[in-house]
């Protein structure tokens, strides 16, 4: 017979593996839930294309701007694909921290929304399919915002907001391709 008590000691032993799991979950939603490379790899198929480069103009900066509240922090960014098929990996702060978002955009619509690395302290609710998946066929109307509402997520609203201003610039960059 296997017996499990508590033998002597061991009440101060509970109460700090009890203080340690209590204090655990902020640090475990940070993560790294797929690398930038292999994002774009999946995006291709095996096969990306070489990378290109979109220059960030004083009026596309003013854009930005308008979708982020901020200038981006980059002179140009890169993209992978065609007038056709873009993908993008972006990044916005949520809180306090940057998160990086892979987007691919197809005809003007939005294709996928994928959270590569989060590290914030919390809300990395915003990497899973219930939340990414709203933006699914999303396009922007002329205001430079989604043409749909995507809901936001209790105690993630930073992060949400982040990830949907990052899908808002993906589709605004795609369509600067063939201009």
């Amino acid at each position: 017979m296997v017996r499990f008590g508590l033998g002597r000691g061991s009440s101060a032993a509970l109460t700090l593996g009890a203080a340690l799991l209590l204090a655990a979950p902020a640090g475990f939603t940070r993560g790294v839930y797929q690398s930038p490379k292999e994002f774009i790899r999946e995006a291709f198929a095996g096969h990306p294309p070489a990378p290109q480069l979109l220059w960030l103009t004083k009026a596309r900066q003013t854009d930005i701007a308008r979708i982020l509240g901020h200038r981006y922090p980059a002179l140009r960014l890169r993209y992978w694909g065609s007038l056709r098929r873009s993908a993008w990996i972006l990044e916005e702060i949520g809180k306090e921290e940057p998160i990086t978002v892979g987007v691919i955009v197809y005809g003007n619509r939005i294709e996928l929304v994928r959270v590569l690395v989060f590290r914030e302290s919390r809300g990395d609710e915003v990497r899973h399919g219930f939340f990414t998946d709203q933006f699914k066929g999303a396009g922007l109307v002329s205001d430079m915002q989604l043409e749909r509402t995507i809901d936001g997520i209790s105690g993630a609203t930073l992060s949400a907001r982040a990830v949907t201003k990052l899908a808002r610039l993906a589709l605004y960059l795609h369509a600067q391709l063939s201009r």
